[in-house]
C-alpha cells in the first residue's frame, strides 16, 4: 500500500491524499480546493498531481470546500467512480459545490475583463455551477457506524469527528494477502463540549493514522465562556459605541454556532434589542440542512429543542438572501450585528461590509476562525494599519477582536484527547497534515512525548510505502 500526499501539506487547504493498494486500487481521501489566495491558487487547483480517470473511489470526510471543492473538477476531467460520505455531508455538498461553481464563474469573468484590457487571452473557470450539479450524481451516502465493503480488499467505517455537521473520520481496513492493515484518516477534528454537535467519537485501533494539525501549537479558550465573551463584545460595540458588529463567518458550522449562541442569549433576555442579520444565502441554506439532521445533534441540543422549536430563529434575527437587501445594510446607520461569509474575509458579501465599515471607529470586526496567512482576514488580524479592498486602500480604524472559542478545529490538547482512544504502542506511523509547518513541528514533538514514536511530517507529493 502506498500513500501519496497531494495537498494540505504545510498548509491548511487543498486536502487530498491518495491511497494505492497492493492490487492497484486508487482511493482518494478528500478532494479539496486550495483557498485564500484568490486567482493565485488557480494553477495549484488545476494541477492535481493525478489523473482523475484513474481514481476508483473518492472518500469524503466532510463538506468544507478545502476538502470537497475540487470534486466537480475531477468529475468533469474523467473521474467516473463513486463518492462515499455521510448523508449530512452529501446534503451540504449539494448546496456548497454549486455555490463554489458560481464563484469560479464570477471570479473568472472578473479576471477575463482585466485580461481583455491587456489584450491577453481569457481563461475558462475551473468548473461551473452546472459541472457541480453533474458531480452530485456520483455521491452515495453511508451512515456513521456501518461497516461497508466497497471493493474486494477494502472496507470502510465512518465515525463522527465532531468538526461540522456530517463530518467523519474515515476508518479503512485494507487486506493485503493474509494481512489486514488498519488506517484512519481523521479529516478535521472538532472540539469537545460544543453547543450543537456531538463530541468527536472514538475510532477503532489503527496501525496508521493521518490526522490534522491546524491548531497543533495552540490552546483555545474554554467554550463555556464563549457566549459571555460574545455578549460583552455585542454590548461594547452596539450599546456603548453605537456601532456595527461584523462577524465574518464560514457559512457551514461557524455561522450556525454563532446564530445558536445569540438565540440562547436572547432566550435568557441578555441580548440587547438590536437587529441581527445573517447575510449569506449559503449559510441560510446550510441552516435549513442543519434542521434536517438532528441525528448529528448532541443531547443538550436535542433537549433544548423541546422548549425552543427553532434554535436558529427569533424575532430580531433576519436572514438576508437578495443582493439588494444586502446592499441596504451598507446605509443602515443603527447598531446591528452582521454575520456574513466568508470567514477569511477574502470573498463574499462580508468583504463589502468590511470595505464599507472598516474606517469607522464605532465598528468592530470579530474574527471567529482561522485565516490563512495571505488572506484579507490575516492582514487585518495581524494589525496592518491599512488594507486594500477592491483596489481601494482603506485605513483600519475599526476595532478588531478575535473569539477563537468558536473554532470548529480542536486545539492540540483536544486532538490529543481524541487520539487517546488508541493504544499508542500499536500505532506504526502517524502522519500530520492540514497544518502550517510551525504547528506541525510543535505537535509532532508533543505527540512523541505522549508515546507515539513514529510521527511523520510528509512533504508535498511525497509517496510513502507502508
Amino acid at each position: 500500500m502506498k500513500i501519496t500526499f497531494l495537498g494540505a501539506v504545510g498548509e491548511v487547504t487543498g486536502s487530498k491524499t491518495l491511497i494505492t493498494t497492493k492490487k492497484g486500487v486508487k482511493i482518494l481521501l478528500d478532494c479539496g480546493m486550495y483557498q485564500g489566495k484568490g486567482l493565485g491558487t488557480d494553477s495549484m487547483n488545476r494541477d492535481l498531481g493525478f489523473d482523475p480517470s484513474e481514481i476508483d473511489f473518492l472518500l469524503l470526510s466532510h463538506a468544507h470546500i478545502d476538502h470537497s471543492g475540487l470534486i466537480p473538477y475531477v468529475h468533469k476531467n474523467g473521474f467516473t467512480g463513486t463518492i462515499f460520505c455521510t448523508p449530512a455531508t452529501r446534503d451540504l455538498c449539494s448546496i456548497m459545490l454549486p455555490d463554489s461553481g458560481k464563484i469560479q464563474e464570477s471570479d473568472t469573468a472578473t479576471f477575463n475583463k482585466k485580461q481583455k484590457a491587456k489584450n491577453l487571452l481569457p481563461i475558462d473557470p475551473i468548473y461551473t455551477e452546472k459541472d457541480a450539479f453533474n458531480s452530485l450524481n456520483s455521491f452515495v451516502s453511508i451512515p456513521y457506524g456501518k461497516d461497508f465493503k466497497f471493493c474486494e480488499e477494502v472496507s470502510m467505517l465512518l465515525t463522527d469527528a465532531g468538526h461540522i455537521l456530517g463530518g467523519s473520520a474515515i476508518n479503512l481496513s485494507i487486506k493485503e494477502g493474509e494481512l489486514v492493515k488498519k488506517l484512519c484518516y481523521t479529516g478535521d477534528i472538532g472540539r469537545y463540549g460544543k453547543r450543537i454537535l456531538k463530541d468527536p467519537q472514538a475510532f477503532p485501533q489503527a496501525d496508521y493514522i493521518i490526522t490534522e494539525s491546524t491548531y497543533g501549537n495552540r490552546v483555545h479558550e474554554p467554550l463555556q465562556t464563549a457566549e459571555l465573551e460574545l455578549l460583552e463584545i455585542v454590548k461594547e460595540t452596539c450599546v456603548v459605541n453605537n456601532g456595527k458588529l461584523i462577524i465574518p463567518s464560514f457559512a457551514i458550522g461557524r455561522a450556525q454556532e454563532i446564530i445558536y449562541a445569540l438565540d440562547r442569549l436572547h432566550n435568557q433576555n441578555l441580548l440587547p434589542e438590536i437587529n441581527i442579520y445573517v447575510d449569506s444565502p449559503l449559510a441560510i441554506s446550510a441552516t435549513d440542512i442543519f434542521r434536517l439532521h438532528k441525528e448529528c445533534f448532541n443531547e443538550e441540543m436535542n433537549e433544548n429543542l423541546k422548549i425552543d422549536s427553532d434554535p436558529f430563529g427569533f424575532e430580531k434575527l433576519h436572514y438576508i438572501r437578495t443582493v439588494d437587501a444586502s446592499k441596504r445594510l451598507n446605509t443602515f446607520d443603527k447598531p446591528c450585528i452582521i454575520i456574513s461569509a466568508s470567514g477569511m474575509m477574502e470573498a463574499g458579501r462580508v468583504k463589502h461590509h468590511i470595505a464599507n465599515n472598516i474606517e469607522n471607529k464605532r465598528t468592530t470586526i470579530l474574527a471567529v476562525g482561522y485565516c490563512a496567512p495571505e488572506t484579507l482576514g490575516a492582514r487585518i488580524l495581524r494589525g496592518d494599519k491599512t488594507v486594500s479592498i477592491f483596489g481601494n486602500v482603506l485605513r483600519v480604524n475599526a476595532n478588531v477582536k478575535t473569539l477563537f472559542s468558536y473554532s470548529g478545529h480542536g486545539d492540540y490538547t483536544e486532538i490529543t484527547k481524541y487520539l487517546e482512544c488508541q493504544d499508542f504502542s500499536k500505532i506504526k506511523k502517524l502522519f500530520l497534515t492540514h497544518g502550517e509547518n510551525e504547528s506541525r513541528e510543535f505537535f509532532k514533538e508533543h505527540l512523541q512525548k505522549q508515546g507515539i514514536e513514529d510521527v511523520n511530517l510528509p512533504v508535498f507529493r511525497e509517496t510513502i510505502e507502508l
